[in-house]
């Protein structure tokens, strides 16, 4: 009689996990270097924002679009590590790395890819490190949006006058959380479904999962 075939297992069927559990070095290295890559796009996009953020000025809210490649580290090292932290650890190591490779924005970088990292680890925790299919990666990009948006407004744009809740502040908060859920959730969730086509990311649940 012949053996039954292995079944999938329910993460592998459902893209969804019994919940998280603990680090492995594979997961700690990975997770750096996903945040290094990024430290270096990071660097590549200061560059190009600087140039792009004149020709913006007929319209202020709308350079929250160019805010979505900050988030993007958290959101990929979430959906593809799938651990409690990944998305703080990727994102605070990016900041770090632009740093390093000369920020024009200095040391307050690092807090941003804190507050980054955390705003787009409340979506994942949202869902209890569960389910990483399109919900999930549109909800930690949300929150990750929301994130940065509240303390570019807190530390750069405060109510005023000059900047009014209805003219500026609510128009930038959805400018930049189109642009985060357009690249850090949607292009981040592609991005990590190929690299998992690729074969590269066989170590974790996220090569494996069925989608």
């Amino acid at each position: 009689m012949a053996e039954p075939a292995v079944r999938p297992s329910y993460a592998e069927t459902t893209g969804q996990q019994p919940g998280p559990v603990r680090w492995r070095t594979v997961d700690i290295v990975v997770t750096a270097v996903l945040g290094v890559a990024f430290g270096a796009v990071f660097w590549a996009w200061n560059l190009f924002a600087e140039v792009a953020s004149t020709p913006l000025d007929f319209l202020p809210p709308i350079k929250g679009l160019l805010n979505g490649v900050f988030l993007m580290p958290g959101v990929v090292a979430g959906l593809l590590v799938r651990k409690p932290g990944a998305a703080t650890f990727a994102s605070t190591i990016a900041a770090a790395v632009s740093l390093l490779l000369g920020s024009p924005y200095g040391g307050i970088i690092v807090v941003y890819g804190l507050v980054q990292g955390l705003g787009g680890e409340l979506g994942f925790l949202l869902t209890r490190y569960r389910s990483f299919g399109w919900t999930t990666a549109l909800l930690a990009a949300v929150t990750a949006g929301v994130s940065t948006a509240v303390l570019d407004l807190s530390l750069y744009y405060p109510v005023s006058g000059e900047y009014p809740l209805w003219a500026f502040t609510l128009p930038y908060i959805a400018f930049t959380v189109l642009s985060s859920v357009l690249l850090a959730g949607v292009v981040g969730l592609l991005l990590v479904r190929a690299l998992a086509r690729t074969g590269a990311l066989s170590s974790f649940a996220s090569g494996r999962t069925r989608v």
